[in-house]
């Protein structure tokens, strides 16, 4: 009987968890990874390990930063630390991180695509521009948003993406 109350008192923690998600935070790094793939897009032809290795350290950074930040600006102001409370904030700043790698992913499998060091920077960019929106809807909908809502989230940080192209193709040329 043990057995089956744990398993629902963890069911229920996993998806109090999943109710309290919070996906700003990919929308971030997702506008992070297009920055820093405009950046180092727009300087040069950067090799593909650099360049996934700049947006993986660069999502860890902004990850860790975060967390700092809701650590010891919001927390401590209120309550002691403990280990619970670190792991649990790292895990609601998670989607930072977790934004950057689907960018640097299509940066590394970019070859097998015959794409070139500027092809795999457009890709990259795109997939930024794709999962800032994907997050956003996410985003909406887990707060239970209405549907036009959801598309007006959607709509606006599409625009935030193309502008990102926008400024790729305006320094670029």
């Amino acid at each position: 009987m043990k057995s089956a109350e744990a398993k629902a008192a963890r069911a229920a923690r996993r998806a109090e968890r999943r109710a309290h998600a919070d996906y700003t935070g990919g929308v971030y790094g997702s506008l992070l990874a297009a920055s820093v793939v405009l950046g180092a897009g727009s300087l040069g032809n950067f090799p593909r390990v650099e360049l996934v290795v700049l947006l993986v350290l660069t999502g860890v950074v902004f990850w860790l930063a975060h967390v700092h930040a809701k650590l010891f600006g919001e927390r401590l102001a209120r309550r002691a630390l403990d280990r619970r409370t670190v792991l649990l904030v790292c895990r609601e700043e998670w989607p930072i991180l977790r934004a950057a790698l689907p960018p640097a992913l299509a940066i590394a499998v970019s070859p097998l695509l015959g794409l070139d060091v500027q092809g795999a920077v457009w890709l990259a960019l795109c997939v930024a521009v794709v999962g800032q929106v994907g997050w956003s809807v996410r985003a909406a909908q887990r707060v239970g948003a209405s549907w036009r809502l959801v598309v007006v989230s959607a709509s606006i940080n599409l625009l935030l993406g193309l502008l990102i192209v926008g400024v790729k193709l305006f320094v670029k040329h």
